[in-house]
C-alpha cells in the first residue's frame, strides 16, 4: 500500500497543498480569511476588536488545513514563517491525529516550480531512507 504524503508550503495568509500523485503533483491552495481589507474594515473598532478577529480568523485557516492533512500518512510542512510551527502545534494536541507522521521545514519563498521539486526531493530522500 502506498503511504499518502503531502507538503504543505505555508505563511500566514497562504497554504499550498501538494500532493504526488502517480507522477504528477496534485495542488490545492487554501488562503486565510484575514486579509488586507478585512484588516482595514476591523481596525476602525480598535487593535484588541482586529487581534481578536486575526485570532479566529487564523483558527479558521488552519482548521480547513486540518481537515485535509487527517487523511495523510505523512505531511511535510514548510515555509517562512512559523505558521508552520503553529499548525504542527494544533495537530499536536489533536491526539486522533497522532498516526500523522509530521515534520516541518525551514524554507524562504518560493516559485511554484520550486515548492514541488522540494517536495519531490524531500519524499524520494526519506523514501530512500527508510
Amino acid at each position: 500500500m502506498k503511504t499518502k504524503q503531502i507538503g504543505i508550503w505555508m505563511d500566514h495568509a497562504t497554504a499550498n497543498l501538494m500532493e504526488l500523485t502517480s507522477g504528477d503533483m496534485q495542488t490545492k491552495t487554501i488562503t486565510s480569511k484575514f486579509t488586507h481589507q478585512e484588516k482595514e474594515n476591523v481596525s476602525h473598532k480598535g487593535d484588541k476588536a482586529m487581534h481578536h478577529k486575526e485570532q479566529h480568523e487564523q483558527l479558521a485557516y488552519y482548521k480547513e488545513i486540518i481537515a485535509i492533512i487527517k487523511d495523510y500518512e505523512e505531511v511535510l510542512l514548510f515555509g517562512p514563517t512559523n505558521a508552520k510551527t503553529e499548525l504542527f502545534n494544533l495537530v499536536k494536541a489533536q491526539h486522533h491525529l497522532d498516526k500523522i507522521n509530521i515534520e516541518t521545514k525551514q524554507a524562504d519563498k518560493m516559485t511554484e516550480n520550486q515548492q514541488f521539486t522540494f517536495v519531490k526531493a524531500y519524499f524520494f530522500k526519506h523514501l530512500s531512507s527508510i
